[in-house]
């Protein structure tokens, strides 16, 4: 599938901040501080479900999804990564990745619906932003030496 056609749900231009383009997915960030809240989402048109990716974007979200996972364990200290791709409010398909803490307020539960968002700070954002440096992509999904 061509990115040509991609657009991005209404939900996540309202809810989340855009941090990358890697070659595969849309970075972002859920506009929630409660909880470090990653999504990935595939720039290809129409895709719901990751078995609707060909074979190779499949390979490409795996490999996506471990580094921001290997990142955010380590950058984050998490205790625990909630990874999921549900769905079910906003079919576009998209892979969250939750840093949990035992400390979070919604642990051990999930963490949808416990609290109400809490918009990120300019600061809290320069931080994440700042940590991002760390990874192999640039903002723009070229490899990084």
């Amino acid at each position: 599938m061509s990115t040509d056609l991609f657009q991005l749900a209404a939900e996540f231009e309202r809810d989340s901040i855009w941090l990358a383009d890697w070659p595969l997915c849309q970075l972002r960030l859920q506009n929630d501080a409660n909880y470090p809240w990653f999504i990935l989402i595939p720039k290809r048109a129409g895709m719901v479900e990751i078995i609707d990716l060909t074979d190779h974007d499949r390979a490409l979200l795996w490999h996506e999804s471990a580094m921001l996972s290997r990142f955010l364990k380590t950058e984050f200290q998490a205790k625990k990564l909630n990874i999921a791709a549900l769905g079910n409010m906003v079919p576009q398909l998209h892979l969250h990745h939750i840093v949990r803490y035992e400390h979070d307020s919604a642990w051990p539960a999930p963490v949808w619906g416990k609290l109400p968002a809490k918009a990120y700070s300019e600061d809290q954002l320069e931080q994440i932003k700042q940590k991002l440096r760390l990874l192999p992509y640039s903002h723009d999904g070229s490899v990084l030496n």
